[in-house]
């Protein structure tokens, strides 16, 4: 049985890391990795925003429309609830967009640890923070105001940075840096070459 493969994405909102989830899973299929479970934790929240009328969800929404960070209590809940319902033996899991600061680090470590998972690979899709905001301004959504951007560029700076240094440095996870200036698809060459050299 092929062991199970852990990806795990990030880099500043608008990089490309959803496409790239998406390829990601597709290599998977494609090579017998057939457990395969991907994960975004934005989308999870937005789902729960969305579909609830408590005061939790209305907090989160007035957090996401703002271009805040939601809280790590959040986030970890909506990963955790997520690998809980889906994980099995041979689960290979794409994460996206988490961890996003040095204690949900530690808890995804944690979590690697609690289901046994051996071939980790965080993945940095580099793009500057100029193009981040024009791809962001492209993607139309709602929450992509000027000002909800700026916010979520300055968090990655401030927050997310010290996860890189932390999976460069400290984790015994080896980061792997890909260009997200590169085509779709020669990005996700990169990142398989970088990986499976």
């Amino acid at each position: 049985m092929t062991q199970p493969l852990v990806f795990i994405l990030i880099g500043r909102a608008g990089c490309g890391k959803g496409t790239q989830a998406d390829l990601l899973m597709e290599y998977l299929k494609k090579n017998n990795y057939t457990d395969a479970v991907y994960i975004y934790v934005g989308s999870g929240l937005r789902d729960f925003i969305k579909k609830n009328s408590s005061l939790t969800s209305k907090l989160a929404d007035e957090i996401m429309q703002k271009g805040d960070m939601e809280p790590s209590f959040l986030s970890v809940w909506a990963l955790s609830d997520e690998l809980i319902k889906k994980m099995n033996k041979n689960t290979s899991l794409v994460i996206d967009g988490f961890p996003r600061n040095l204690t949900e680090a530690e808890i995804i470590d944690e979590a690697i640890g609690f289901y046994g998972l051996k071939n980790i690979y965080p993945i940095f899709i580099e793009t500057s923070r100029e193009d981040s905001r024009k791809r962001l301004l492209n993607r139309g959504r709602s929450d992509d105001t000027e000002t909800a951007i700026k916010r979520r560029l300055d968090y990655f700076d401030e927050y997310v940075q010290p996860v890189i240094d932390y999976y460069e440095k400290e984790s015994k996870f080896r980061l792997t840096r890909v260009s997200g200036d590169l085509g779709i698809e020669s990005v996700h060459q990169e990142i398989l070459e970088k990986i499976f050299k």
